[in-house]
């Protein structure tokens, strides 16, 4: 193989790829990347065997079609300290050989057959969705996964498309997120009757290769795996085993208090109140009475903070504890000039949020 790459495309996409390197020892080959060459473009492949990508690199010009394997972290390192516009790379299965105009590296290489592959997409069943939406959807979301729970399902993200819906769906069992957008669905395709679950791991990398919001995303399940397509990436995943938990039946069911509130000042009425919260209380005091919310906080060690912001609440009274770490995970990824909603029903049940039709975010009190 022989070609010369536009330095900071191949570095670009190197960066994009290697979230997809094994992070423990699978098999050794599994911490490089796979480059293939044909004669008008080039594809560099990343896998751990629970995750891979397919990626398509730009700004190149091909000598000599072929296949290698690049040492990961050896080549980014390269990349990211070399000042060149332009490298070449010569590989076979001994070595591997990166040249620019006043530096050259040579590496051992391996046979690129011993590469697990990464599958194409090749799917006639699948959904469409504008990037632009879809990467809305995961960031309003995926903070709200497990990072580690012996309930697996809860470290990844619920995908539900039927018809022209698309939902994504996250909890770590003390806080909802759930964000749902038109899609469009070919030749039938649906998760109905089934739980697919998306690892976290998969999501980040997802949302890292969505970069024009016009460009249309495919995604296709699976019984055990997804795909997902954009337009220079191919992504592919397991699932996470296990069922996920009934998500709507969290979703209080009396009559609430609703409570009009705006982003922005409450995002910051919620940041100043969490000043005085220590490590032994995580905990602040919403007050909601007649056109007034006040916030409170104490720490045995820290002092005590009290917050006052104007609302258009013209209801009862009402007293709420939470964390505000929960409440800032959600408000710091909303529009700061959007309006938000608070649902009550009283201080010991479940809070919910809503921005607008599509996202709900619902948050466990505390005692």
């Amino acid at each position: 193989m022989k070609a010369s790459y536009h330095r900071e495309g191949l570095l670009s996409a190197f960066q994009l790829a290697s979230a997809a390197i094994a992070a423990r020892d699978v098999k050794p080959i599994l911490r490089n990347l796979k480059v293939i060459t044909e004669e008008d473009r080039s594809i560099l492949m990343a896998t751990d065997l629970e995750l891979g990508i397919r990626l398509d690199v730009r700004g190149i010009k091909v000598e000599e079609p072929g296949e290698a394997i690049l040492p990961g972290a050896r080549t980014l390192s390269i990349l990211r300290e070399s000042t060149d516009e332009e490298v070449h790379i010569e590989a076979d299965a001994d070595r591997v050989l990166m040249r620019g105009a006043y530096n050259e590296f040579e590496m051992p290489s391996e046979d690129p057959g011993n590469f697990p592959d990464v599958p194409a997409f090749a799917e006639q069943k699948y959904h469409e969705l504008p990037a632009g939406i879809l990467r809305e959807m995961i960031r309003r979301t995926i903070f709200a996964t497990a990072v580690e729970n012996p309930r697996y399902a809860l470290t990844g993200v619920l995908w539900e498309l039927e018809d022209g819906q698309a939902r994504l769906v996250a909890t770590d069992g003390r806080r909802l997120a759930v964000m749902q957008q038109p899609a469009t669905s070919q030749d039938g395709h649906t998760t109905h009757g089934q739980t697919p679950v998306v690892p976290t791991k998969a999501m980040q990398l997802l949302e890292r290769n969505l970069h024009d919001p016009e460009e249309v995303v495919r995604v296709s399940f699976r019984p055990n795996e997804v795909l997902i397509k954009t337009e220079r990436a191919m992504i592919y995943s397991r699932l996470v085993e296990g069922r996920y938990p009934p998500y709507r039946e969290i979703f209080p069911k009396k009559q609430t208090t609703k409570i009009p509130l705006t982003v922005g000042p409450f995002y910051t009425a919620v940041r100043q109140s969490a000043i005085m919260t220590d490590d032994d209380s995580k905990k602040v005091t919403f007050s909601f009475t007649k056109k007034k919310l006040t916030l409170q906080a104490r720490g045995a060690e820290t002092g005590r903070a009290k917050i006052e912001l104007p609302i258009e609440h013209e209801g009862k009274a009402i007293e709420i504890n939470f964390d505000p770490r929960f409440l800032t995970d959600m408000l710091r990824v909303l529009d700061p000039g959007a309006p938000l909603q608070l649902e009550l029903v009283d201080a010991n049940s479940p809070a919910l949020f809503r921005s607008g039709e599509e996202y709900s975010y619902i948050v466990m009190p505390l005692s």
